[in-house]
């Protein structure tokens, strides 16, 4: 199975690496992996005052902060996943991302707001199920 883990380095993305460590179905060297993270864009103003190449520094230093210790997590476990990040709005760059690598299954954590927050702001959570012709396991 070929399967998008989609981690922010939050709490939530943590919660769904131990729920994947006690799936053997799940976290298997039988399955193809794909790490993937999708990095907030800068305002435009702050790209343009401090430049391509710093932005794009900026943009790798801080995926790489979170996709490392997945991808440390995953050898532990036998498993040398591959790795991306992608500028851009979260849910619907995961659901793309998704989408075009022909993915089985994306898993991601869920986060803790109530309905009301979610009617409000929305969740990556949310977009992503709405945009996702993948099937996508929640963590909470």
């Amino acid at each position: 199975m070929k399967i998008l883990l989609a981690v922010d380095g939050s709490p939530y993305s943590k919660k769904m690496l131990a729920y994947l460590g006690t799936h053997e179905t799940l976290l298997s060297s039988f399955n193809n992996y794909t790490v993937f993270h999708a990095q907030p864009a800068l305002p435009p103003r702050a790209r343009a005052a401090v430049g391509k190449a710093i932005v794009d520094g900026y943009y790798t230093e801080e995926s790489e902060k979170v996709l490392a210790p997945v991808a440390k997590f995953l050898l532990r476990h036998n498993i040398d996943a591959k790795s991306v990040w992608k500028v851009g709005p979260a849910g619907a760059t995961i659901a793309k991302m998704a989408s075009d690598g022909k993915f089985d299954l994306v898993v991601m954590g869920s986060h803790g707001h109530g309905v009301v927050v979610n009617l409000v702001m929305g969740s990556v959570a949310t977009q992503v199920l709405a945009h996702c012709k993948v099937p996508v396991l929640l963590v909470r």
